[in-house]
């Protein structure tokens, strides 16, 4: 049966030093190139009909180096954080000691990021598996999707049928596949958060 395969991107000097990047377009470091390309194996041997994208470098980058052939989607983009763009949870906590992204959400930010609900995120999430749902059924091909921790959470949640907050369930690390398959006609995960590299 076809999956749904879901590859974070490697590496970048944001998600290593902890940093909210949303919509932010930065590159993946060295070592974020080298995890990239380490998920060849696990993608290796793969029927794969269709790679989605986000369209963000870092995604994109990480897609061509694990040997994907990637078509970019703009609703594949990580969560908004509006005015928490490129901040730590840690500075976010010093003005708010509770703040909880799955349950406070963002605060606005710049016209060009005004920031999204969690609501939004879902809805995007679902267009996604929407547009894929018809290849998965077919069962052509698995699909790939390429794209961020937090928007991936929460498309795997809307995938399982659970609401989009429940993406807090599921830690997604950089460079890792997961993936999504079915047992007795219903979607389920079949394997979660698979490194490119040995953990430390």
């Amino acid at each position: 049966m076809s999956e749904l395969l879901l590859v974070r991107h490697g590496e970048t000097e944001w998600s290593r030093d902890g940093r909210h990047t949303g919509l932010t377009d930065i590159p993946l470091t060295e070592r974020g190139e080298q995890q990239a390309e380490a998920l060849r194996p696990l993608l290796a041997g793969r029927r794969i009909a269709l790679t989605l994208a986000s369209p963000l470098k870092r995604a994109l980058r990480t897609a061509e180096l694990a040997g994907l052939d990637p078509e970019p989607e703009p609703d594949l983009l990580e969560w908004d954080y509006g005015g928490y763009e490129g901040i730590t949870t840690a500075e976010i906590h010093r003005t708010r000691p509770d703040w909880y992204l799955w349950d406070d959400g963002v605060i606005p930010g710049p016209a060009a990021h005004p920031g999204e609900s969690i609501a939004q995120v879902g809805a995007r999430a679902d267009r996604v598996l929407a547009r894929v749902a018809p290849l998965l059924r077919e069962d052509g091909g698995d699909v790939a999707l390429v794209a961020h921790g937090h928007f991936l959470r929460v498309l795997t949640a809307r995938r399982l049928g659970l609401p989009p907050a429940a993406g807090a369930l599921f830690r997604l690390d950089t460079a890792t596949v997961s993936r999504i398959g079915t047992e007795h006609g219903r979607p389920a995960l079949a394997a979660w958060n698979l490194p490119s590299e040995p953990t430390p």
